[in-house]
């Protein structure tokens, strides 16, 4: 039993020190910051025909933090580039970004909603079928960290979209108080990069 017992503590100390060590390396490291940039990926000042803009986090339906800064900078971009359509993909906040876009000073009429899909996956097969035949050049905007998969699943669905991606990892980097959350973003983006690539999906 007193084997036991020293096993187990020294699996609570050697798992204690290594929740230490990953806290250290997210908070006062560079690579949070590295990394999403790479998973930003380079972009060259997109122009297009049709934006279209995924949807993030979700509070009971209404549209969470990442959801409400992509909004932002849909309204900033339509402001400066003009897009003929904006298109808002996600389930149960896809109403409310075409709301938000809309008490900005969008045009309604330019703002269309897409929002069955639930996942990054469903954004692209589903946006991509919206989208089949409509002519001009499209650019994606989502969060940093979210692009290089996004922007992959959209090409494997056969929709050929520029990136257009958003500092929200690296806004939040700023802030060192909010660099934990995100590690926790990259973290969890990295585990569905694996996923959506065991599946072909990317």
């Amino acid at each position: 039993m007193k084997n036991v017992w020293t096993k187990l503590r020294r699996s609570a100390v050697f798992g204690c020190a290594l929740v230490g060590l990953v806290f250290l390396l997210a908070t006062f490291s560079p690579f949070v910051r590295w990394y999403a940039r790479t998973l930003r990926g380079s972009w060259a000042d997109p122009r297009g025909d049709t934006l279209i803009v995924i949807g993030g986090s979700d509070l009971d339906g209404f549209p969470g933090p990442s959801t409400v800064l992509r909004c932002m900078y849909a309204v900033v971009a339509y402001r400066e580039r003009g897009f003929r359509k904006i298109v808002v993909s996600g389930y149960l906040v896809g109403s409310h970004m075409r709301n938000l876009l809309i008490a900005e000073g969008v045009p309604a009429e330019v703002v269309v909603v897409e929002d069955n899909s639930r996942s990054t996956r469903e954004n692209a097969v589903d946006v991509a079928r919206f989208l089949a035949g409509e002519p001009g050049p499209k650019a994606l905007m989502t969060s940093d960290y979210h692009m290089f998969r996004a922007a992959r699943a959209f090409r494997k669905a056969g929709l050929n979209v520029e990136p257009w991606p958003i500092p929200d990892a690296l806004k939040r980097i700023e802030d060192r108080t909010r660099t934990w959350s995100a590690f926790v973003d990259e973290a969890t983006e990295s585990a569905k990069i694996v996923y959506y690539a065991w599946h072909g999906w990317i």
